[in-house]
C-alpha cells in the first residue's frame, strides 16, 4: 500500500467550535468566506461528519483525542454527577453555576481533573500515541491536550486571587503547548486579545499558530482550536453568517503567512472540522424551555449550592439539550416513573434507560418501545453488531434484511449505549426535539438562538474540509479520525 502522507507533510488540524454546513452555506451565499471557499475548492468537502452524544465540545473533544466514544474514554458531557465522589462536575456551562457548586473545585476540574482524572488513562490520546512512536505534536487552545510532558500551567494572578487556587498547577502537555494565559509559545509578542477570556480566543489561537509557522517549529501534527463561532451561534442561531465571516478573517491570517495562498499545501495538510452542531431553539420562551424541577417537582432535587444529601432524590446533569437525570435511591426512585413523566411532554424526542444490557429507548412523540443492547446479528453502516426490537420509528430507524440504516439521528445506537457505560450511577437520558432545550438551577439558555447536546442531526452533523492530501478516514465520524491523524503522520 503507497504511504498517504509520501512527502511527510505536517498535518495541521484547525478546530472550528459549531462549524456546520448551514452556517457555511449561508456564508457562501454572501460570498464573504473567501478563505474557508478557497479550502473547499482546493480539498474535499464533507458536511455530515458524526459527532459523540452528549453533543458537547468536551465529550467531542476527549473522542476526538482517544478515538473512542465516552464509554471509553470516560467524560460524559459537560455537567454529569459522580457517584464515587457524590458531586456534580461541570466544566463550565455557566458561572452561576460553576459559583453555586464551589468556584474553586469547579475551576480544579476544569484545569486539572478534566485532562489528569477524569479522561481515562486506559485509552492514550493522539498526542501521548505519536510521542510514543517518536513523532512531536503542539496544542493549541484545546480544552483537552493530555500528553507525556510534565509541565506547569501558570495561574493569571487575579484568577488566583479570587479563586484560592495555587499560582501554578501541575500537567503534562504535548511537545509544544498553548493554553491562553496559563501557557503560551510565543515569548515575546504582545497581543492585545490575549486578556479576552484570559487568551481563550480565536485570535489569540492564530497568533500561536503563527508563531510556529514563522519560526519554523511547526511539529508533524498540531491542533488549534477556534472557540469564538460557537457563542455567536447560540445567540444568534444556525445560519449567523457574520460569525463565520469572523472566522474566516482569522484563516486569512494564517493564509497570509505565505506569499499566496497555494504554497501553503507545499508543506502541510489542512483538516479544517466542527466539533459539535447546534439545533435552532423556539423564540417563545414558555414553549423553548423544559424545565425540568417543574416536570419532576413530586422528587426532591439537589440542590447546586448544598451539594447532594441524604434527603434528595434525584440529581440533575443538563447538558443544554441532553440531561441526565439521576436517581438516588433506586428502589424509592424508579427510573420507569421519571421515564413517563418525559413521555407526556411532546418536546422530548429521546427516552432512554438501562437495564442490565438492555437499553430501552422511549418517547414523547412516538407510541411504544425500542429495545436494544450490542450482542446481535443486526448490523450497521459502520460495522457495529446489535439486537434491536420494537418500534423503530422512535430513533427513526429502517432495517432490511438486518441492516440497519439511521436517518435523524446518526450512529444512534451507539451513542446512546455509549452514554449509558460511560460513568457510574442509575440515570435516565433525554434529548430533545429542535427548537427546545431543557432547564434548571443555574443553566444558560439560548431562547432564540440555538443550542446543543441532543442526539437529533441538528446538534450531531459537522462540516469537514480535507486539503493538501487525497486521503480520508474510513467513516465519516469523530471517533473514526484518530486513526487516520495516525496514518497521516507516519
Amino acid at each position: 500500500m503507497p504511504s498517504l502522507n509520501p512527502q511527510k507533510k505536517n498535518v495541521i488540524l484547525l478546530m472550528i467550535d459549531t462549524l456546520m454546513d448551514v452556517s457555511i452555506q449561508a456564508a457562501l451565499e454572501e460570498e464573504k468566506i473567501p478563505a474557508l471557499k478557497f479550502f473547499m475548492e482546493n480539498g474535499q468537502y464533507y458536511p455530515d461528519l458524526v459527532c459523540p452524544f452528549p453533543t458537547m465540545s468536551v465529550n467531542v473533544d476527549s473522542s476526538l483525542l482517544t478515538g473512542v466514544y465516552c464509554d471509553k474514554h470516560k467524560v460524559p458531557g459537560l455537567v454529569w454527577f459522580n457517584k464515587k465522589e457524590n458531586r456534580i462536575i461541570n466544566y463550565g456551562s455557566s458561572g452561576t453555576e460553576l459559583f453555586k457548586l464551589g468556584i474553586k473545585q469547579s475551576l480544579t476540574d476544569v484545569f486539572y481533573n478534566l485532562n489528569h482524572e477524569h479522561l481515562s488513562k486506559q485509552h492514550q490520546t493522539i498526542h501521548e500515541t505519536l510521542k510514543d512512536k517518536g513523532i512531536q505534536t503542539a496544542s493549541i487552545n484545546a480544552l483537552l491536550y493530555r500528553g507525556s510532558k510534565p509541565d506547569q500551567l501558570k495561574i493569571p494572578f487575579l484568577l488566583s486571587f479570587i479563586t484560592g487556587l495555587n499560582k501554578e498547577m501541575k500537567t503534562y502537555i504535548p511537545d509544544l503547548f498553548s493554553y491562553g494565559l496559563f501557557h503560551t509559545l510565543n515569548p515575546l509578542k504582545k497581543n492585545t486579545y490575549i486578556s479576552k477570556k484570559h487568551g481563550f480566543n480565536d485570535r489569540f489561537s492564530v497568533d500561536e499558530l503563527n508563531y510556529l509557522l514563522s519560526q519554523d517549529k511547526l511539529p508533524p501534527f498540531t491542533i488549534t482550536y477556534l472557540p469564538d463561532f460557537d457563542q455567536r451561534v447560540h445567540k444568534n442561531g444556525r445560519t449567523d453568517s457574520k460569525g463565520i465571516q469572523k472566522v474566516d478573517k482569522q484563516l486569512q491570517r494564517i493564509l497570509n503567512q505565505y506569499e499566496s495562498w497555494e504554497e501553503i499545501f507545499e508543506k502541510n495538510i489542512w483538516i479544517i472540522l466542527g466539533d459539535n452542531g447546534q439545533a435552532g431553539i423556539e423564540k417563545n420562551r414558555k414553549k423553548a424551555l423544559i424545565h425540568l424541577p417543574k416536570l419532576l417537582n413530586s422528587y426532591q432535587i439537589a440542590k447546586l449550592r448544598k451539594g447532594v444529601t441524604s434527603e434528595d432524590d434525584i440529581v440533575l446533569g443538563v447538558n443544554e439539550r441532553m440531561s441526565y437525570i439521576y436517581s438516588l435511591n433506586s428502589q424509592k426512585v424508579r427510573l420507569e416513573d421519571i421515564a413517563k413523566i418525559f413521555q407526556q411532554d411532546n418536546r422530548i424526542d429521546v427516552i432512554a434507560l438501562k437495564k442490565g444490557k438492555v437499553i430501552t429507548v422511549l418517547s414523547g412523540i412516538h407510541e411504544g418501545h425500542l429495545y436494544f443492547h450490542s450482542q446481535g446479528d443486526f448490523s450497521d453502516d459502520y460495522g457495529q453488531s446489535w439486537f434491536i426490537e420494537g418500534n423503530y420509528d422512535i430513533l427513526d430507524i429502517e432495517v432490511n434484511n438486518k441492516k440497519i440504516s439511521y436517518k435523524n439521528y446518526p450512529d444512534a445506537l451507539a451513542r446512546l449505549h455509549a452514554a449509558f457505560h460511560s460513568h457510574d450511577g442509575d440515570y435516565v437520558v433525554v434529548s430533545a426535539k429542535p427548537g427546545y432545550e431543557f432547564k434548571a438551577e443555574g443553566s444558560p439558555t439560548h431562547v432564540g438562538g440555538a443550542s446543543h447536546g441532543g442526539l437529533h442531526k441538528q446538534d450531531s452533523l459537522v462540516s469537514m474540509i480535507i486539503s493538501g492530501t487525497n486521503s480520508a478516514p474510513n467513516h465519516l465520524r469523530t471517533i473514526d479520525l484518530k486513526a487516520w491523524f495516525e496514518l497521516l503522520v507516519q
